[in-house]
């Protein structure tokens, strides 16, 4: 009975690690983000140093320095490259955990089996 209790809470936690689903969500995000960044770094790559850059601000277009433009794009990829990794981290960890239950719960459904036909 204490098996069967055990076994149980195993099994809730490991459906919690399976839950990690948010960590791949917002791995995609964070892919996306940086793809769309390295265009707009592309794209400033292809103009001139006196091209004239607006930036997006709510319902507003603010003229912009290109080098301070570059200069943000350049930072924001680098951010969204650590959090990337960040992301990758925590999804390699809860892998690893959830592995570490999968097979503790295997284990004790081994034994179970091997107690019921002992007792057979």
């Amino acid at each position: 009975m204490a098996d069967q209790k055990q076994l149980q809470s195993l099994s809730d936690e490991y459906e919690k690690f399976q839950g990690g689903i948010t960590l791949v969500q917002a791995r995609q995000k964070l892919e996306s983000q940086f793809t769309e960044n390295k265009g707009v770094q592309k794209e400033f790559s292809n103009l001139d140093d006196d091209a004239k850059i607006y930036r997006l601000t709510g319902p507003v277009l603010l003229k912009q320095d290109t080098t301070e433009a570059k200069s943000t794009v350049d930072s924001r990829l680098e951010y969204i490259e650590k959090e990337i990794q960040r992301v990758e981290g925590k999804i390699k960890a809860l892998q690893q955990q959830c592995e570490g239950k999968r097979t503790e719960i295997m284990r004790l459904q081994s034994q179970a089996q091997q107690g019921t036909a002992a007792t057979a």
